[in-house]
């Protein structure tokens, strides 16, 4: 009979952790809402039924949320300070595929309808019922497919679209017709927002090398996206200049 091999701690594989497999293997579900005690109830219901759970106060936060952590399903109340329900969607739209429920104390039917008609899955009313919720979020995660990573980066306050695959630049609902360089540049001004990009970093990320020559002509192109960005709105700035280390997106995130 063959003994066991034991080897040495130092040539061991490391074991899995089947509770964080288990972990990641849940869906999460990303809970849009302003006031507290409904947060905390939802939350509490949708972690009983297994599902992980985070949360958003406003709708920025929540394109910013759902642009991080990609949820596969979003409840979002209509009612919310600074910007509501529906223009929230608008810009989840632009950001990402995932299924959105209503979950407001708006009763009427034209609000009912509007939201199914503009592509929003499914309605609860408030007060709701537990089983309900977790029905209805059961039912439109089995329906909808796949969710693919988004491809673009929205930034609401300051109007600002950014899509990664046909290169699309719209700022303040105009487009902005860029040369190649000019939207890499801006996509990596972007993706490292709101932190300051220095110049080796862009040169890098755009050209594949840091010179001289490369650094003039970043400096050249970011004084064209300027013009074009500044002939939609003057103010505020939307590139800044950090002396001698690069430049920064004004961007709230």
């Amino acid at each position: 009979m063959n003994e066991p091999v034991t080897l040495p701690l130092d040539q061991a594989q490391p074991g899995i952790d089947l509770d964080e497999i288990t972990k990641a293997s849940r869906q999460t579900i990303l809970v849009v809402e302003d006031e507290p005690d409904t947060v905390f109830l939802l939350k509490q219901i949708l972690r009983m039924a297994g599902y992980n759970v985070l949360s958003a106060v406003n709708g920025y936060e929540a394109i910013q949320k759902c642009m991080d952590i990609h949820p596969d399903l979003i409840l979002l109340d209509l009612m919310m300070p600074e910007m509501d329900g529906w223009q929230t969607y608008q810009y989840l739209r632009e950001a990402t595929d995932v299924p959105v429920i209503v979950i407001s104390a708006i009763h009427n039917k034209e609000d009912v309808v509007r939201a199914l008609r503009i592509g929003m899955d499914d309605y609860i009313t408030k007060p709701f019922v537990n089983a309900e919720v977790v029905a209805r979020v059961q039912a439109v995660l089995r329906r909808a497919r796949p969710t693919k990573q988004s491809d673009r980066l929205v930034f609401p306050h300051e109007g600002l679209i950014i899509n990664f695959t046909t290169q699309e630049v719209i700022y303040q609902q105009k487009h902005i017709q860029l040369t190649g360089k000019e939207f890499a540049i801006l996509a990596c001004l972007a993706k490292h927002a709101p932190e300051v990009v220095h110049y080796k970093t862009i040169a890098e990320e755009v050209w594949g090398k840091d010179s001289p020559q490369v650094r003039n002509r970043i400096k050249y192109l970011i004084y064209l996206l300027r013009q074009k960005l500044g002939n939609v709105i003057q103010t505020p700035e939307l590139i800044q200049n950090i002396d001698r280390l690069g430049y920064k997106l004004l961007v709230t995130r």
